[in-house]
């Protein structure tokens, strides 16, 4: 896989991982017309959250997260993983499938299908939730207090 490839894969996977619950095996729809094989089964476990102090400190350990995790293997050989946020199994397989199907003949129409719909809403929560900061900012000024 090269570089262009791995870079569009990280960001659908990023994409899946931070979609609502329940978004992206509603977008998939049914899932039965596919078949697959567990490679790894659903499953819940966490994850240690690292942060940086002014994105450009020392890392240090915030936190664990919860998250679920799975990989499954298409009848043609492809392998798809999902990882999302939270405890939830359909949404993990729902990712993996997708993921697996990125990489085949059937990636333009998931591209559409479940990833097109994911990118536009994630673009208006961050639109609504920079009009909300910007509904909050507060302009400081400082004004000539005679000393000069």
């Amino acid at each position: 896989m090269g570089q262009m490839e791995t870079q569009e894969r990280q960001a659908w996977m990023g994409l899946l991982a931070k979609a609502p619950e329940g978004r992206v095996a509603e977008l998939l729809g049914a899932r039965d017309g596919f078949g697959f094989e567990w490679l790894r089964k659903p499953e819940v476990g966490s994850v240690m959250i690292r942060g940086r102090m002014g994105g450009s400190g020392s890392a240090f350990n915030m936190g664990e997260m919860t998250v679920t995790r799975c990989a499954l293997k298409l009848e043609g050989g492809v392998v798809g993983h999902g990882y999302v946020q939270g405890r939830n199994k359909t949404d993990s397989e729902a990712a993996a499938l997708v993921d697996a199907l990125m990489q085949t003949d059937q990636a333009d129409a998931v591209r559409a299908k479940v990833l097109q719909p994911l990118e536009v809403a994630q673009t208006e929560m961050r639109a609504a939730r920079a009009r909300k900061a910007a509904a909050t900012k507060v302009d400081f000024f400082t004004l000539a207090r005679g000393e000069d």
